[in-house]
């Protein structure tokens, strides 16, 4: 039986299976994959393509999303992933191939950007969905939204309250497939907490486009890779994925070598022998098997970005002075008595919730605001490379990269330097000579990055340089600045990109700015304690209204959730019974071979082999049969304690 998600065929190895140990044996992966129930496809693209412009997005692809599957998208920035997700909405159309809906589908879709009326008020907002707004009151009390909430303007919210509310919306519409674009673009750590609990436990299907590799981490079972004009699903985590793609890779680079080494051996034959009569057939005969040859097409690797900062210009001691700093706008004070030094070579991480003023900071430390009341004082030669989400707009829409990357580089900078970290921005050949008008949006941000970068400023202040970027860019700057001797002082909600680069934690709360004693790790665990108490988060509650509901009549939470624990202990004693009986049934067939061949007509020169080979089946079965039956007594008592829980329920047990 071909594997149903790769279409690959047996003998495996196929690393697609999961639910099953990769080591486990070709007779427990196929009883196990013949077991396993085909779940239903909610939407599938067939032999799907779509060109934007000049450029052809994907060609020919197919992909599937089945029921209760959390997908992540990814791939480098420009090949597709929101056109995907526009396609499967209804928004975009593809040019070629069928997009196939179930009837069962009730899809929902949160956009990156969406638009408000002024005075809407999150419950005439909800007023348009399914679910009842009483239930959608308590279900969003679980997101954390007050009563307060539901009644003063959405516009008046901070933006991880109105990602909030567009979630509850989308929940309220009951949807069993959720399309999730860039969900955590400039959430706060709070709320993104909160959104990865929700979508850990919602039991729909979902598929949403994230650059943050821990959120996906921690959210999704399956991953969609967009890359090169081909669509590819992985079932596992994002680890599982970098882990297959490497093993596949290299797999198929040996296979290549392989028959790339035996064509050679056979062109060499041909050449050497060809015109000599007594070998004239064979080289005929060899060249002949070049056409049965399977060949093997090892695509190219995507180009990656390996960027290198610059070294900075030498700075003494201090870099920046803060003392006694008021920061506000007009008459409002947003943070107050800013006391802090900032040494050479710190790399300081600026956490808090979104208002409480981080960006303020960062722009009082890079001179855009000016103090209400206080001083900054630099320390000698000290420059700042500020960064922002806006800087990108500030770029000259007419020049070309490589002009605009000159521009904001120092005087030390060759043209080839600017050339090379052009490069290493993924703006190599003609693509550097592009006019900075017909740039994507992730493409602006590197360039205005480039110029940051090129400038040689020893203390650099970046907010959320990350965001838009893609896996590749993401990871060569945080191995960049990581390296990086200079002072960073950087925003980020990004918990990988925070942990790997920052050696200090500054933490903007209540309009106060103070160093956070511990480590970022435990930065983040005393948020996620509170931000879960404080809400109330009922994970439960909000988890059964998302599912598809395998609760049966009569039946309690805390009972449901035991008994998914013994079904899920009970399919696993099942998988180990059968591969433990298809073992044995392996031994004793092969012992009987090897018997019955010792009877018919002993190959004396093979007997003492034949003997040794029976004795190891003889323990094979032996353990095999060990086995199966601590399994079946394991599976005995799981039967028995599901038995007893659903009868005390008045539910109907089945039996297995």
């Amino acid at each position: 039986m071909a594997c149903r998600d790769h279409a690959c065929e047996p003998p495996w190895p196929c690393n697609h299976l999961t639910g099953v140990e990769q080591d486990s044996t070709l007779a427990e992966k196929q009883l196990w994959y013949d077991a396993r129930p085909m779940p239903a496809n909610l939407i599938q693209l067939q032999a799907g393509s779509k060109t934007f412009g000049m450029k052809k997005l994907f060609d020919a692809a197919t992909v599937a999303i089945n029921e209760g599957e959390h997908v992540g998208v990814i791939g480098p920035n420009g090949t597709g992933k929101t056109t995907l997700m526009k396609i499967c909405s209804g928004e975009e159309t593809l040019d070629e191939g069928t997009l196939v809906r179930s009837n069962s589908l009730r899809l929902g879709y949160l956009v990156q950007e969406i638009t408000w009326k002024p005075d809407a008020t999150l419950e005439e907002y909800l007023e348009e969905c399914l679910t009842s707004k009483w239930e959608l009151k308590s279900l969003g009390n679980g997101l954390g939204l007050s009563e307060e909430m539901f009644h003063v303007p959405i516009s008046s919210l901070s933006g991880g309250y109105r990602m909030r509310c567009r979630l509850l919306h989308l929940i309220g519409n009951e949807p069993n497939l959720m399309l999730l674009d860039e969900p955590t673009n400039y959430l706060d750590l709070e709320t993104l907490l909160v959104l990865e609990r929700f979508l850990q436990d919602y039991r729909g299907a979902f598929m949403l486009v994230s650059h943050d590799r821990e959120f996906l981490r921690r959210t999704t079972d399956h991953i969609v890779e967009i890359e090169s004009g081909e669509i590819t699903k992985f079932p596992g985590t994002i680890d599982d994925y970098f882990e297959e793609k490497s093993l596949l890779r290299e797999q198929l680079e040996k296979r290549a070598m392989s028959l790339d080494a035996k064509r050679k051996s056979i062109l060499d034959f041909a050449a050497k022998f060809g015109a000599k009569a007594t070998k004239a057939k064979q080289a005929q005969a060899r060249l002949k098997s070049l056409t049965r040859l399977e060949r093997i097409e090892v695509k190219a690797l995507p180009v990656t970005a390996t960027i290198r900062i610059p070294h900075p210009t030498r700075i003494g001691h201090i870099a920046v002075e803060v003392r006694s700093v008021d920061l506000g706008y007009g008459d409002r004070h947003v943070l107050r008595d800013v006391d802090i030094d900032l040494l050479r070579g710190d790399h300081l991480a600026v956490v808090g919730l979104n208002g409480q003023g981080k960006s303020t900071f960062l722009k009082g430390l890079a001179n855009i605001l000016k103090p209400m009341n206080g001083h900054i004082r630099y320390g000698h030669q000290v420059k700042i490379g500020y960064y922002a989400q806006h800087v990108s707009e500030e770029l000259d829409p007419n020049r070309t990269v490589l002009a605009e990357l000159q521009q904001g580089a120092h005087l030390d900078i060759s043209p080839q330097e600017v050339r090379d970290l052009a490069g290493s921005l993924l703006f190599s050949g003609d693509s550097a000579e592009k006019k900075v008008k017909v740039l994507s949006g992730g493409e602006k941000a590197r360039v205005a990055l480039g110029k940051i970068l090129l400038s040689k400023a020893p203390v650099l202040v970046l907010d959320e340089p990350i965001n838009h970027l893609d896996f590749d860019t993401v990871e060569a700057l945080t191995q960049a600045l990581k390296s990086y001797p200079g002072t960073v002082v950087f925003v980020s909600h990004d918990r990988g990109f925070v942990q790997r680069v920052a050696t200090k934690i500054l933490e903007v709360r209540d309009g106060r700015v103070h160093s956070y004693p511990g480590t970022y790790d435990e930065y983040v665990w005393s948020l996620q304690k509170g931000a879960f108490s404080e809400v109330g988060y009922d994970t439960d509650q909000i988890a059964t209204k998302t599912e598809v509901s395998s609760a049966k009549p009569g039946e309690k939470t805390n009972d449901r959730e035991k008994r998914k624990q013994l079904e899920k202990k009970q399919r696993s004693l099942e998988k180990k019974s059968s591969a433990a009986e298809q073992r044995m049934s392996e031994a004793q067939n092969r012992i009987a071979e090897l018997n019955a061949e010792l009877e018919k007509n002993p190959p004396w020169e093979r007997t003492s082999e034949i003997v040794e080979e029976v004795g190891r089946l003889e323990k094979d079965l032996s353990e095999a049969e060990a086995q199966w039956v601590t399994a079946n007594e394991e599976k005995e008592k799981i039967d028995q304690e599901l038995q007893s829980l659903m009868e005390a329920q008045g539910i109907f047990a089945p039996s297995r």
